[in-house]
C-alpha cells in the first residue's frame, strides 16, 4: 500500500497569479515543505495535491484547460492522490464560475484519474480571506481517519467502513426508467457489503426552496427541520444523516439535473447549515437519450461537492446512454461496466 507522502504538491497552471492569489498562496505555504508545478508532465502517485487557479479579467485560466486536457488523456494519472482545488477570480462576477464552464469542471477531470484502489479523495473550497487563518481552517477541514489502510492516509481521508450506509435517490419511474434499471444493476452487487436504502422523489409533494432568509433557514435547520417539511424533512433529512455516502440517479433529459432531484439538493441547505457531509461521499449514475451526461455529471459534482461539501470519490460516475425503454440493460458491456462502478464504489467506502 502507498502512502500519502507529506510533502505538498501545489499544482499552478496558467501565467502569472493575480497579486491576491499570490499572497494568500505565499502566506499559506509559509514554513511549509511544498513543490510547486506550473504543469503536470507525468504521473502523481500518492501525493497531497492543491489545485491553484487564477482566473484572468475574463474570467479564464487557459493554462487550466491544457490541465484539463492532460487529465482526460492520461488516466489514473493522480493514483491515490488527495487533493484540493482552489481558484480565484479577479472580478466578483466570475466567483461561481470556476476555471470553465459550470463548477464542477474541476472536480469532473479529477474525478477521471483516480483508480479503484486508491485516488480516493477530491475536496473543494474558495479562500476569501487574505490571510493564512483560512488556509489553516481549509487544511484542516479534510476529513479525519487513516480509510481502513493501517495509517496510508491517516487524517485526510474518511475511514473506510465494515457495512457502508448508502441513500439512492431518485424522481424515476421503476417501470420505464433506464436509470433505476443500470442502478438495479450496481445494488446488486452492492447489496451484500452494504446497507442500502431509496427514497422516490416523484410523488408531486416535494417543493423547492423558495429562498427563506439566512436566519428563518438557521432556524429551521437547528430544529433539524425546514420551513416547507414534506418527504425532505420527513424522510430525506434523516436518511443523509444516517448515511455514509448518497447516490444521485439522474436521468438527463435536458442536459440538466431533473426538477425533482435539483429541488431536493437546494432544499439541503437547510440541513447544512447544521450539519457536516465532509464525511459523506457523493456518487451519480446518468443516463442520457443522446448526450450531455458530462453535463449532469458536473452539475452533481458541483452542487455536492463544491456547495454542499461531500467528498467525492474518483470515478464517482457512471455514465451511460440509452433511449428506449431497457435499451440500458442491452448496451454492450454493460454488466462489466456496472460491476467496476460497483466495486469501485466499495473500494472507496468498505474495507
Amino acid at each position: 500500500m502507498i502512502g500519502i507522502s507529506e510533502e505538498l504538491t501545489v499544482i499552478r497552471p496558467g501565467g502569472a497569479l493575480s497579486p491576491r492569489c499570490a499572497g494568500v498562496l505565499e502566506a499559506a505555504l509559509a514554513g511549509r515543505q511544498a513543490e510547486v508545478l506550473s504543469r503536470l508532465e507525468g504521473p502523481l502517485t500518492g501525493r497531497r495535491l492543491l489545485f491553484v487557479v487564477s482566473l484572468d479579467e475574463g474570467g479564464v485560466n487557459r493554462g487550466f484547460y491544457d490541465l484539463l486536457a492532460h487529465l482526460r488523456t492520461h488516466p489514473n494519472c493522480l493514483d491515490r492522490c488527495v487533493g484540493a482545488c482552489w481558484w480565484t477570480p479577479r472580478r466578483s462576477v466570475h466567483q461561481g464560475s470556476g476555471p470553465g464552464p459550470g463548477a464542477g469542471r474541476q472536480p469532473c477531470g479529477l474525478r477521471l484519474c483516480g483508480s479503484p484502489s486508491g485516488g480516493r479523495h477530491w475536496r473543494s473550497a474558495e479562500l476569501h480571506g487574505p490571510g493564512p487563518k483560512r488556509w489553516l481552517f481549509f487544511g484542516s477541514g479534510l476529513p479525519s481517519g487513516d480509510g481502513g489502510s493501517g495509517g496510508a492516509g491517516a487524517g485526510l481521508l474518511p475511514p473506510r467502513l465494515e457495512r457502508p450506509k448508502l441513500l439512492a435517490l431518485h424522481a424515476s419511474s421503476r417501470a420505464t426508467s433506464n436509470t433505476l434499471a443500470l442502478w438495479g444493476l450496481v445494488r446488486t452487487r452492492l447489496e451484500e457489503r452494504c446497507d442500502i436504502t431509496e427514497i422516490c422523489l416523484r410523488n408531486g409533494t416535494l417543493e423547492d426552496c423558495a429562498g427563506c432568509p439566512y436566519t428563518t433557514c438557521l432556524h429551521f435547520g437547528e430544529q433539524g427541520g425546514c420551513f416547507y417539511g414534506g418527504v425532505m424533512v420527513q424522510e430525506v433529512y434523516p436518511a443523509i444523516r444516517e448515511a455514509d455516502a448518497l447516490v444521485l440517479l439522474c436521468p438527463n433529459y435536458n442536459d440538466a439535473l431533473s426538477a425533482n432531484l435539483t429541488a431536493a439538493i437546494n432544499r439541503l441547505t437547510a440541513l447544512y447549515r447544521t450539519t457536516s457531509f465532509a464525511d459523506k461521499a457523493v456518487f451519480a449514475i446518468v443516463v442520457s437519450g443522446y448526450s450531455g451526461g458530462d453535463i449532469v455529471a458536473c452539475q452533481a459534482a458541483g452542487a455536492m461537492n463544491m456547495n454542499k461539501g461531500f467528498w467525492l470519490p474518483a470515478n464517482f460516475c457512471l455514465l451511460e446512454t440509452a433511449n428506449d425503454k431497457g435499451e440500458a440493460l442491452a448496451l454492450p458491456g454493460i454488466q462489466d461496466r456496472a460491476d467496476r462502478f460497483a466495486e469501485n464504489m466499495l473500494c472507496q467506502l468498505a474495507y
